[in-house]
């Protein structure tokens, strides 16, 4: 089975960083798109950042030029580098794993359907 297990979350106050880390099993991790998500309470989801397998990145406006998704294909491990955050980047981030097939949690974002999820890494920056 498809797991991913997310780390690295903390309290950081605002224009500090954090690196989240997602470690990855069960599947041949290079050869999908990962993403991390966020979530706060009473907001909807929102995609953070994508990188495909070919290493191309995308991010949403609020966070270009702060955060950086990375991968290591050989230790089935994603990454999100957060630099200069801010109260509002304060959510519950979530990693998950482009799906070929439909999935209960299936979310579509940038075109790709992530169907798999981590159980999140709370984040919380005080201002």
């Amino acid at each position: 089975q498809v797991q991913l297990v997310e780390s690295g979350g903390g309290s950081v106050q605002s224009g500090g960083s954090l690196r989240l880390s997602c470690a990855a099993s069960g599947y041949t991790y290079s050869s999908y798109s990962m993403g991390w998500f966020r979530q706060a309470p009473g907001k909807e989801r929102e995609g953070v950042a994508v990188i495909d397998s070919d290493g191309n990145t995308i991010y949403t406006d609020s966070v270009k030029g702060r955060f950086t998704i990375s991968q290591d294909n050989a230790k089935n491990t994603l990454y999100l580098q957060m630099n200069s955050l801010k109260p509002e980047d304060t959510a519950m981030y979530y990693c998950a794993s482009e799906a070929k097939q439909r999935t209960l949690l299936g979310f579509v974002w940038r075109g790709v359907y992530f169907g798999y999820w981590g159980r999140g890494t709370q984040v919380t920056v005080s201002s």
